[in-house]
């Protein structure tokens, strides 16, 4: 049960800010029968799913998402608004993502037992507002020996029915939560009774996790179908990776169809951090048919009937898929929340003329708007004229705001400053200047447009820029990139795309435009840092961009990779480079994750490794 107000616990804030509504809550209308007519009335069972709000939230501009993990306040306010719009659309239940009071994830905000505890008082206001309906939403719940509980709370009115607990605690990859909540017994696993459209009803409610069973040994939704749900609702804050849709899909049905139940699935929308949340929220009826499938990384309205006492519902089809677009878009939306959220407003990007920063900056555009962009290119004397043109060109492109200095003055500068200390040093320690690594001298020029780029950013402070890094996955899996240079930046674009993947991406860039966005050249020349004279890259990307994917999202052995048909001396030498750059990617900034395995929160490897794989 929900606790009585607790003045003392409870942190107000002293002015009320203004806030913004976010593409977050999803919500359920139930409607009755004889607004469904194509059913026949079988006594009063038959309850009619109407508009589905699958992905929640306004797509209006004038009032961008703002939604932000801890800000109670602003949550309760949109939880608010979206009950208002579910209640004028005469909804009967209304159901919200995973811990949608708190944000989602909370993560060690979770030890902070005032944040706790406001978040419950929080709940308590949200209750007391409701007039009629029944509501699901997620809070996290504390009991007296400070056990905490990733919770939904469902109540009709102003008036508690149910509190249900997470049962499968997700302990993997970028999740924790056997670090902060406790899971649910499983005999308390059962549903809830609430009232939809004047009908008792049994409704089971789970959260995200307590859907994907297989590596445990509860099966929620069985048994929540076997002591007698009529619905199942899984409120979720499900991550996204490429594919996920289908196993969701594959999942749903299956449960569905194994217990007889109609089963509906809601998703988050938008990012935090580096995660991305898709929405793509979905019903299936007792048959396992898809009958409602919301859009991706948007949100979206879906009107379906279902017949409960049946439990069938009328078909859709699933949109059709594209790998590349989803990713795209994926990047996009990780992009753009991640802008907003953080309080930036415009991006600069070092444009090299090379496929990754034209990659980086088209997905710019397309997360922020042509006017929210500024691409800067930063040739020297190793710079080779179609890098700068190419620069040049995709810039008209796009449209952007577009500026070009050369740095060898600087680069030269630095080198000359840093001549008298250095010989001080190798005289103090006996070391001949020819002993010197040559890779330093190509490593200024990086850490010079690194530099050049974060002044740019802190000085124009009313404009509110943030560097885009441009770094891509395999690049950062084997090092090559520079600490304090090419590693700049506030958010990775492309920390977790492949060089391969980047460059059908760029293609899907062209394609979807219907013209040449991205110039033909960047296609065609070879890959090359241009920070010195005839350098390319020292990598067959298309024999070692496949193959770090096998190792960072597969984690296949060296032996498994030899057997895979991959060249042992190539094979030795990726370990080698991916071992020995853990310290590099340590320091480098977040990165959009779009993959089942990234660099980053969800990667957790010891900087000193000795082990040869």
């Amino acid at each position: 049960m929900l606790p009585k107000k607790d003045e003392e616990h409870v942190i107000r804030e002293p002015e009320k800010r203004a806030r913004k509504r976010h593409k977050l809550f999803s919500y359920f209308r139930y409607e009755s029968f004889k607004r469904a007519n194509r059913f026949r009335r079988i006594g009063s069972s038959h309850v009619s799913p109407g508009p589905l709000t699958l992905g929640g939230g306004d797509k209006d501009e004038s009032c961008h998402g703002a939604d932000k993990v801890g800000d109670l306040e602003g949550n309760a306010e949109k939880i608010r608004k979206y009950m208002d719009e579910a209640r004028k659309r005469k909804a009967d239940l209304v159901v919200f993502p995973e811990l949608a009071v708190t944000g989602y994830p909370p993560q060690d905000l979770l030890y902070e037992k005032a944040f706790v505890r406001e978040n419950k008082g929080i709940l308590g206001e949200i209750v007391e507002d409701n007039v009629e309906m029944a509501v699901v939403v997620g809070f996290v719940d504390y009991d007296e020996k400070w056990n905490l509980y990733n919770a939904a709370a469902v109540f009709e009115g102003n008036r508690c029915v149910g509190t249900v607990y997470k049962t499968l605690l997700s302990t993997y990859d970028v999740f924790d939560e056997d670090r902060y909540f406790k899971p649910s017994k499983e005999e308390d696993i059962k549903p809830v009774n609430v009232t939809i459209n004047g009908r008792k009803t049994r409704l089971g409610v789970e959260i995200c996790e307590d859907l994907w069973d297989q590596e445990y040994g509860i099966k929620v939704t069985d048994l929540l179908a076997e002591r007698g749900a009529e619905l199942i609702v899984n409120a979720s804050a499900s991550r996204f990776y490429v594919g996920k849709r289908f196993e969701r899909e594959k999942q749903l049905k299956e449960k569905a169809r194994k217990n007889r139940v109609p089963f509906f699935y809601v998703n988050l929308v938008g990012g935090q951090d580096e995660l991305v949340f898709d929405g793509q929220s979905l019903a299936v009826d007792a048959s396992g048919s898809l009958i409602a499938f919301a859009k991706q990384f948007e949100e979206d309205l879906v009107v379906t009937d279902i017949d409960l006492e049946k439990g069938v519902g009328e078909k859709v089809c699933p949109p059709p898929y594209n790998k590349e677009e989803e990713m795209f878009n994926a990047l996009a939306l990780g992009v753009r929340d991640y802008f907003r959220k953080t309080g930036f407003e415009k991006a600069v990007v070092g444009m090299s003329g090379g496929i990754d920063s034209s990659l980086t900056t088209c997905i710019a555009v397309e997360a922020l708007g042509r006017e929210n962009v500024i691409g800067v290119s930063m040739p020297s004397k190793f710079s080779s004229a179609h890098s700068k043109t190419d620069a040049q060109k995709l810039a008209e492109n796009l449209g952007i705001c577009f500026v070009r200095f050369s740095i060898q003055d600087i680069v030269e500068s630095y080198r000359k400053t840093l001549e008298k200390p250095l010989e001080e040093i190798r005289k103090h320690f006996g070391i001949e200047k020819s002993r010197d690594d040559p890779v330093a001298d190509e490593n200024i020029q990086p850490r010079v447009r690194g530099n050049c780029l974060m002044d740019i950013s802190n000085r124009l402070k009313d404009l509110k820029i943030l560097v885009l890094n441009t770094g891509n996955k395999t690049e950062l899996a084997l090092g090559y990139c520079t600490l304090y240079g090419d590693m700049a930046g506030g958010i990775g674009a492309l920390g977790d795309v492949s060089k391969l993947e980047v460059y059908k991406l760029a293609e899907y860039v062209n394609k979807k435009a219907g013209r040449e966005i991205i110039p033909e050249n960047v296609f065609k020349k070879k890959p090359s840092p241009e920070l010195k004279e005839d350098q390319f890259d020292p990598f067959d990307f298309s024999i070692v961009s496949p193959m770090v994917d096998e190792i960072i999202e597969n984690r296949r052995g060296k032996q498994e990779l030899i057997e895979m048909g991959y060249p042992k001396e190539v094979v030795e030498d990726t370990y080698r480079r991916i071992r020995r750059a853990e310290y590099k990617r340590r320091q480098a900034p977040p990165c959009i994750k779009i993959t089942r395995k990234a660099f980053g929160i969800g990667w957790k490897m010891p900087i000193v490794n000795k082990h040869d794989g």
